[in-house]
């Protein structure tokens, strides 16, 4: 028993040793686990032949038998075969472990759903490591406004000259960083707020306590962001590069902790400048418009002290009120745009609506009427110009049409069509991944789209009571959390193997691991073409030698790389920990 469970104890998301002669495989399948009633799938990876298949428990002892099912697909040209493992039989409770052909899968669960609400716990944890303000970057409390500034190219955040001062001072101190850097976006932040309101709003008893006061912690600092006396919204604190003629330098030239730029010499590490969506008074980019909106009106529906929620819905209103809706061009986002490519908007604008409705509704306000129309108008235009992507930081549509559906929207079979049309995106992506993956590997962003449509699939059946896509829901929690061609959780500290060396300055500096943190996962190989580039001399290197455990897993023209330069794929942000952390909690209701 003991040699059985030392074995399965080795494996990781490393190459397994074989035997000689034996087929190059490893088994794997989501590491926290599935609830007993769950479609429970894992994959065996080979370059061999299909075989049995047993799964033992903690002692060792066989639960269940059975032989791999169908082949879904080659993943490279080592691992020409994929195999289906159907475990959905197994719903005894307890800790398990799948064997075959000399091959040991990581440590899996069966438990109540609830289970995943350590996860997400996980998440919320990563947030507190996240949060800007106190001994970090006080200077922001008087922070000087700057004219937008002007680039060296379309796709490059190198500053052409100088900066323009054009007012200030005022208090940005607070909210999160971004991802790894230490920038600060409103686009990003309403985004992350909104889904921490909507976690608290509908995740019931399974929501950590401590999500209470960082949701509070992020519609403060919005607050700072909105000033309504002259209607003026600001978007960014700090820039990423600096400029041309060497002047000054940005946020990502140097490897630091934040603790220190308040002692920089560098003029805009130590004052940072913040920068405006708009003129005073002038029309906002819808876009930010109405997921800002979205992010107060659900604090309106959550906070328990009412007379704080009518303040919150009446500055949702205020700030949706500023939507640039004609002649909209470019989305403002972030600057330069390159960083947050946007440019969809009307789904912010249907979110919003959506969310000061429910809130005036809660609250016995007159305009929920209003604003419940405003909302389905944009739904339509939305479902008329824009459909095509998922539920992430890009496409808050999932969202908009559930929560406009709780409304009493007239359009009900219209949304939950248009969600069902979204769920098909990803299973006919699915339907021809091995991994059954729903998302794209070779692209930007894959591991916050699997859990967009993990969520989705629970968004959906909550308005429809269909659960036709709870197993694709499940399937696409799974491969974030381990079933995938590298066996790697993109969770950092859950499972029994994690993504271990983010590009996240903080953890790799003091050495504490960034538990809850959630990084993009695999992208394009291309990205990788010119290498990781070298190691900032602060860096402390991770892997400490260098080795990509990972390399020969590349496949269908993506790579994952665990490397603390690896940005393209390794670099934690709020946007994916919030997506992940609202499917979680979702999930963990089921």
């Amino acid at each position: 028993m003991r040699i059985v469970l030392a074995l399965a104890l080795a494996l990781t998301g490393a190459p397994a040793m074989q035997a000689p002669g034996q087929p190059a495989g490893h088994i794997r399948v989501d590491q926290v686990g599935f609830a007993p009633g769950e479609a429970k799938h894992a994959y065996l990876m080979t370059s061999g032949r299909r075989a049995p298949f047993t799964v033992i428990d903690h002692r060792g002892r066989q639960v269940l038998k059975g032989t791999a099912g169908r082949d879904l697909g080659a993943w490279n040209a080592k691992y020409g075969h994929v195999y289906d493992l159907d475990l959905t039989t197994l719903r005894k409770p307890g800790s398990y472990r799948i064997i075959s052909g000399g091959l040991t899968s990581a440590e899996f669960a069966i438990a109540p759903s609830a289970q995943l609400a350590l996860p997400s716990s996980k998440i919320v944890t990563f947030f507190g490591s996240q949060r800007d303000g106190g001994r970090r970057h006080a200077s922001d409390r008087a922070a000087d406004v700057y004219d937008w500034p002007a680039f060296t190219g379309p796709d490059t955040d190198q500053i052409k000259g100088e900066l323009t001062k054009v007012g200030g001072p005022v208090d940005v101190e607070g909210g999160w960083f971004d991802a790894g850097d230490y920038l600060k976006f409103t686009h990003i932040l309403a985004y992350v707020d909104t889904l921490m309101w909507a976690a608290r709003r509908d995740g019931g008893a399974f929501v950590d306590p401590r999500l209470t006061s960082e949701s509070l912690h992020g519609i403060k600092y919005l607050d700072k962001m909105w000033d309504g006396a002259t209607k003026t919204l600001y978007i960014q604190v700090g820039i990423g590069a600096g400029n041309a003629e060497g002047t000054f330098v940005g946020d990502h030239d140097i490897w630091r902790l934040p603790e220190a730029d308040d002692s920089s010499s560098e003029k805009y590490i130590r004052n940072r400048p913040v920068f405006r969506a708009a003129a005073p008074g002038q029309p906002i980019s819808p876009n930010l418009a109405g997921r800002t909106a979205a992010a107060f009106a659900l604090a309106a529906q959550v906070e328990p002290n009412r007379q704080r929620a009518q303040a919150w819905l009446d500055q949702a209103a205020e700030i949706y009120a500023m939507a640039k809706t004609t002649d909209v061009g470019q989305l403002v986002t972030s600057l330069p745009h390159a960083f947050y490519p946007e440019s969809v908007w009307r789904d912010d604008m249907e979110l919003g609506g959506a969310e000061l409705a429910l809130a005036a509704q809660r609250l016995g306000d007159s305009r929920a009427a209003q604003w419940l129309e405003q909302a389905q108008h944009w739904a339509s235009e939305y479902i008329a110009h824009d459909t095509g992507d998922t539920l992430n930081l890009y496409d808050v549509s999932a969202l908009a049409h559930a929560d406009l559906i709780r409304a009493g929207a007239s359009i009900k079979g219209t949304l939950v069509a248009d969600l069902k049309a979204q769920l098909e995106i990803g299973a006919a992506r699915a339907a021809k991944d091995p991994f059954r993956a729903g998302a794209l590997y070779d692209a930007f962003d894959s591991v916050p789209h699997a859990f967009g449509l993990a969520a989705t699939s629970r968004l959906y059946r909550s308005v429809s009571g269909d659960r036709a896509y709870d197993a694709f829901g499940t399937w696409q929690r799974g491969w974030a959390l381990g079933a995938n061609p590298w066996g790697v959780s993109f969770v950092q500290g859950v499972g029994d193997n994690s993504i271990s060396c983010p590009h996240y300055q903080i953890s790799n500096l003091t050495g504490r691991p960034a538990t809850g943190a959630v990084v993009n996962g695999p992208n394009a190989a291309s990205l990788f073409d010119d290498g990781l580039g070298d190691h900032f001399e602060e860096m402390a290197k991770c892997p400490a030698d260098g080795v990509d455990r990972y390399q020969e897993f590349t496949g269908r023209g993506s790579r994952f790389v665990d490397d603390v330069r690896s940005w393209q794929a390794s670099e934690p942000a709020d946007d994916f920990a919030a997506i992940a952390l609202y499917a979680l909690t979702l999930m963990a209701r089921d």
